[in-house]
């Protein structure tokens, strides 16, 4: 027998069942790895993409041939009758002709739109390369935040028990009522802080949710805690050679540069002609007067073009082309300097940052800790005025927070580096 006093429905338990599977995956943490994987359906990356392969299918269509032009006529009809059997060269005519472009401009045509082609794919990694760092800077900017919001919470407790530690003291005329109001002070500005980080989370957790195309208002939860050792990075000399190899914003650059070569050898052909062929077929009916089938005629034609007016033309073509090519090569000098700074910045950055994590977390906090404890203690037997207390504790609160701050700041810089760099992941 059924411990319930009634029947549950069973449409009832499958919707209760679907919205606690929601919740469930709702809240499962977004790890780092879980969000570079996201950065795929960003809406800027899938249009970029569809781009690239818009792309993809020009080379072919650049490479063909036009297509031929059939042409239908009616020739010599004499205009007093319009009758087909009055002229001899009266005729219905059928034709077809092709232009047939100098030999070489197809295939120059074909290969400026391959590189253009390879350019846009160029193009879509190095959008892929910006979202990831961007969604690990995000990432790592809302697990800062919320290890700041954790220390937060911890020390208004800490400052609650100083309260009361306080007001015991007062209260038994050993203490004064300035540290009373003095730690309600410090609590207060903690409680401002908070109300602060919270503000910033959600702005932050917006941010990566746009990016990672997820609903704005979805909640972000992540991992507690993280892979806090720090990896080495390498040489300068080997992370500019990896830049260099590389580094798709690189690659695209030197796809213009081959296509702006394509374009200039294109209008040096233009200065020898393009041609046309074509051959026709004229129907006559037969002679009334004399019965005779009239003969139908048949012919082939030949035609081109002249390149007379190259000053205005041709000459201002190529030297518009080789302006390009000039730009393409200068474009290319400048991203890869930009590359370089980018490289040398970023190792800067994250070097500092390490050596700050391991200080903090070996040297400053260690130490800072065992000083509010030694003051904690020394303060309840009077050894130690409470305004110095609450200072040293305000003192860990920040060196705690920095900390985290540091590490977040370390695996940023490591992002951007990968970005630099153009290590991509998988």
């Amino acid at each position: 027998m059924s411990s319930f006093p009634f029947k549950v429905s069973p449409l009832i338990v499958g919707s209760l069942s679907l919205i606690f599977s929601s919740l469930a995956i709702a809240e499962e943490p977004l790890t780092l790895e879980k969000a570079v994987m996201q950065v795929k359906e960003n809406p800027a990356y899938l249009a970029r993409k569809a781009s690239a392969s818009a792309w993809s299918f020009i080379p072919e269509q650049a490479g063909g041939l036009p297509d031929p032009v059939l042409s239908l006529g009616a020739l010599n009809f004499p205009t007093d009758t319009f009758a087909r059997d009055q002229e001899n060269m009266t005729q219905l005519q059928v034709g077809i002709s092709q232009a047939l472009p100098f030999p070489g401009k197809l295939e120059l045509r074909e290969k400026f739109a391959l590189y253009m082609a390879k350019a846009a794919a160029d193009d879509v990694d190095e959008l892929r390369l910006q979202l990831v760092s961007q969604a690990k800077v995000n990432w790592w900017n809302l697990y800062y935040l919320d290890r700041a919001l954790e220390i937060v919470v911890r020390n208004q407790e800490l400052l609650r028990q100083f309260v009361r530690i306080a007001e015991t003291k007062y209260t038994v005329g050993e203490g004064l009522q300035q540290d009373v109001l003095l730690a309600q002070l410090e609590l207060s500005q903690l409680i401002d802080r908070q109300i602060q980080l919270k503000a910033i989370r959600s702005q932050e957790q917006s941010r990566l949710n746009a990016l990672l195309n997820r609903p704005i208002s979805q909640e972000v939860v992540l991992p507690e805690k993280v892979e806090e050792m720090l990896p080495g990075i390498g040489s300068e000399e080997l992370l500019m050679n990896q830049a260099l190899a590389s580094r798709p914003l690189l690659a695209q650059q030197q796809q213009y540069i081959q296509a702006a070569e394509a374009n200039t050898n294109l209008a040096e052909k233009d200065y020898y002609p393009d041609f046309k062929v074509g051959a026709s077929y004229g129907l006559r009916d037969t002679n009334p007067i004399t019965g005779l089938n009239r003969a139908d005629l048949g012919s082939i034609t030949l035609s081109m073009t002249l390149p007379f007016f190259t000053s205005n033309q041709q000459d201002a073509q190529l030297e518009q082309r080789q302006a390009e090519r000039m730009k393409a090569e200068f474009s290319y000098q400048d991203v890869q300097e930009k590359v370089q700074a980018e490289v040398r910045i970023e190792i800067a950055a994250y070097e500092k940052a390490k050596q700050q994590v391991s200080l903090y977390k070996q040297g400053i906090i260690p130490q800072a800790t065992q000083t509010v404890a030694s003051m904690l203690a020394a303060y309840q037997v009077n050894k130690v005025d409470f305004l110095n207390l609450v200072r040293t504790q305000v003192t860990l609160y920040n060196y705690e927070t920095q900390y985290w701050k540091v590490l977040a700041e370390a695996n940023q810089s490591l992002a951007r580096l990968d970005a630099a760099t153009g290590r991509m992941e998988q």
